[in-house]
């Protein structure tokens, strides 16, 4: 099963180069997404790992962990994307059957009300180093720094990680509805849930602010994109931008399904959808 495993996992790496190939949907919603970026996948490997299995009579489903690596020419550049995410592959007697990723992109935490921190005319000061920030996003797009929680949907946690090491400072302690902060075993909903995140950046007066711009390209690398998949209201994801293409677009690292690089829009997502809200937010550098 190891070895059928390995060769479709080189099969599926072959799709995503040659269109003569295409087997699934997400080879092709890269594709799409590249030649519409005026790009192209020069080399795609797949590295799979084994999580659990479960077998039940003749059949078999294999949980892995498939690391991707695209090597993306755009315009006479090359850069590395990656991504690894969670997948199940199902085998009846011996034969692959099903592969398909375990998707926990829009499965965030309940968004509960965040109350607006009372301004008092006190500002607290501090400088945003978006170098730091990118360099955290670099170093931890794909583990987990152990001084933190972790969340099964930990998109929102990660980017609150990479703006604290860029130097915001944390406030509200310790109302959990209150503020933008993580101490003591603890966390205000606004660190870790996409919704409060998104509303939180929208209001914040105090400590961390930003601003909303209209367009994904008026953001620089430190910044924040946040994802309303369904365009009900309820935003799901949150993103850091760590670099720019060579047509001046955001490039972003995130977690859940972790990524690096990866184009900002997400239309090579099975989360995203036509009717998908972005909201673009500029860390303001000093306060």
């Amino acid at each position: 099963m190891k070895k059928q495993l390995r060769a479709w996992l080189d099969e599926r790496a072959r799709s995503f180069v040659s269109e003569s190939n295409i087997r699934s949907e997400e080879a092709a919603r890269k594709q799409r997404l590249c030649q519409k970026r005026g790009a192209e996948i020069v080399r795609c490997t797949i590295r799979g790992q084994i999580v659990g299995r479960q077998t039940i009579e003749r059949e078999a489903k294999v949980m892995y962990i498939a690391h991707h690596q695209f090597l993306i020419k755009q315009r006479g550049s090359l850069y590395i994307e990656e991504q690894v995410e969670e997948r199940c592959a199902c085998f009846v007697r011996g034969e692959l059957v099903t592969d398909e990723p375990i998707n926990r992109l829009g499965g965030d935490m309940e968004a509960p009300r965040v109350e607006r921190e009372q301004w008092t005319g006190e500002r607290l000061s501090y400088q945003y180093d978006r170098a730091r920030a990118v360099r955290y996003a670099e170093t931890w797009w794909n583990r987990h720094n152990p001084v933190f929680p972790s969340f099964p949907v930990d998109c929102t946690n990660f980017v609150s990680q990479c703006l604290y090491a860029g130097g915001a400072p944390m406030t509200g302690y310790p109302n959990r509805a209150r503020g933008w902060w993580c101490q003591h075993g603890s966390w205000s909903y606004s660190w870790a849930v996409a919704h409060a995140f998104r509303w939180y950046l929208s209001g914040s007066r105090i400590g961390l602010q930003a601003v909303e711009v209209a367009e994904p390209e008026q953001l620089m690398a430190g910044d924040v994109i946040c994802y309303d998949f369904q365009g009900d209201g309820r935003f799901d994801h949150s993103t850091i931008v760590v670099a720019k293409d060579q047509n001046g677009m955001p490039l972003v690292n995130a977690h859940t399904t972790n990524s690096r690089m990866r184009y900002w829009s997400y239309e090579d997502s099975s989360a995203y959808t036509p009717n998908i809200r972005y909201k673009f937010f500029h860390i303001i550098d000093r306060k």
